[in-house]
């Protein structure tokens, strides 16, 4: 079995490659550069966790486009990046719109040409920000575009191990499957050291809190959040 990882670098695409290892399938991963702030640092954690896993067939995709349509903060240097909002319930400024349906739609593409039958991705539905295409509908709406949008022969399911997990969860479950967490990236703002007061900063800190380790990255700042 041949499964394509969409693999960002971040802790939930970390951990959900190493689940996929587990489970025994032929790895292939995905990176895409899109003009976040920190493509940069992303590109190497995806080949460092890439290296980590002996995973050899790779695909880095540019889809700058989407930098271009903006409307994110990732993005977008004039917008600033959302702070930690644990308990808000809009859409932060760190949404970029609909950019996992582009994601999806790259990967089922090279899925079709490789001879993958699994798509694994990282969502988080359960302790995300908000974000309307991390939620468990949208993939499941997604693989009824897959099985009618590829030829009738391909079979083609995208697989989210995380959706319904907390981010603690996934710290623990990352421990057991010892993941390097040192060579995965989550901050929004920063390349060097972490910001560790973004969004996503906060909820990882937070994560590593409630199991009780210290997250092994740099913080520039390091508050708790429980």
């Amino acid at each position: 079995m041949r499964a394509v990882v969409l693999l960002s670098g971040g802790m939930d695409s970390l951990v959900t490659t190493a689940m996929a290892h587990e489970q025994g399938f032929e790895l292939a991963a995905m990176h895409v550069n899109y003009g976040q702030r920190t493509w940069h640092k992303e590109l190497a954690s995806f080949r460092d966790i890439c290296n980590h896993y002996n995973i050899d067939r790779r695909l880095e995709v540019d889809a700058d486009f989407l930098a271009r349509i903006g409307g994110s903060s990732l993005t977008d240097l004039s917008m600033p990046v959302s702070g930690a909002d644990l308990q808000g319930s809009t859409i932060p400024t760190s949404y970029v719109p609909f950019r996992n349906a582009n994601f999806l739609s790259m990967a089922v593409s090279w899925s079709e040409v490789i001879g993958a039958n699994r798509i694994f991705i990282g969502a988080v539905e359960e302790d995300s920000s908000g974000y309307p295409d991390c939620r468990k509908i949208f993939y499941d709406a997604f693989n009824q575009v897959i099985a009618l949008g590829t030829k009738p022969e391909t079979t083609i399911e995208i697989v989210t191990p995380l959706i319904e997990m907390q981010k603690s969860d996934i710290v623990h479950r990352g421990m057991l499957l010892d993941v390097p967490f040192a060579y995965s990236w989550s901050c929004y703002k920063s390349e060097g050291r972490a910001c560790g007061v973004c969004d996503s900063c906060a909820r990882r800190l937070r994560a590593f809190e409630l199991v009780g380790v210290r997250d092994p990255i740099d913080y520039e700042e390091r508050p708790r959040y429980i």
